[in-house]
């Protein structure tokens, strides 16, 4: 139909005419109540933000001479965080003579991934920075 019967029929209807296609030959238009299609759209957005999952990165630290049952404990946090679907950052804190001793430090963040290898993949190797060893984990 032609611009003018559409402009007629849209006040008729008392609704909104909404060109849709404007590269089309001729021109693609509807009649629409536009709030409510700027509502409803809105309305998807909304729901369609609320079903992503964003990834965040958790930390568990650890020291170079960490006890066993301690370990143990951070190790249960950290399977949790992957089965989560984040990211986890093992930190080994070093505090004085212990920057002497950093590969008790790589020891222990090897034997942290051996627990948690079923759950996630190294990221980034274990590097220091400052004065704490890193070593990030993905999940699988």
């Amino acid at each position: 139909m032609g611009k003018d019967e559409a402009l007629f029929r849209a006040r008729e209807l008392e609704v909104d005419l909404v060109e849709v296609a404007a590269n089309a030959n001729p021109p693609v238009c509807r009649l629409i109540d536009f709030k409510k299609f700027k509502y409803q759209e809105a309305k998807r957005e909304r729901e369609a933000k609320k079903n992503t999952k964003t990834s965040q990165t958790k930390e568990i630290r650890l020291s170079p001479f960490i006890a066993q049952h301690d370990w143990e404990i951070q190790v249960e946090k950290g399977k949790e965080f992957l089965k989560d679907g984040n990211k986890l950052r093992v930190a080994v804190k070093f505090a004085g003579r212990q920057l002497g001793k950093t590969e008790f430090g790589k020891t222990l963040l090897n034997k942290t991934f051996e627990a948690l290898k079923t759950e996630g993949k190294i990221e980034r190797e274990a590097k220091m920075e400052g004065r704490q060893m890193v070593l990030v984990l993905s999940p699988i």
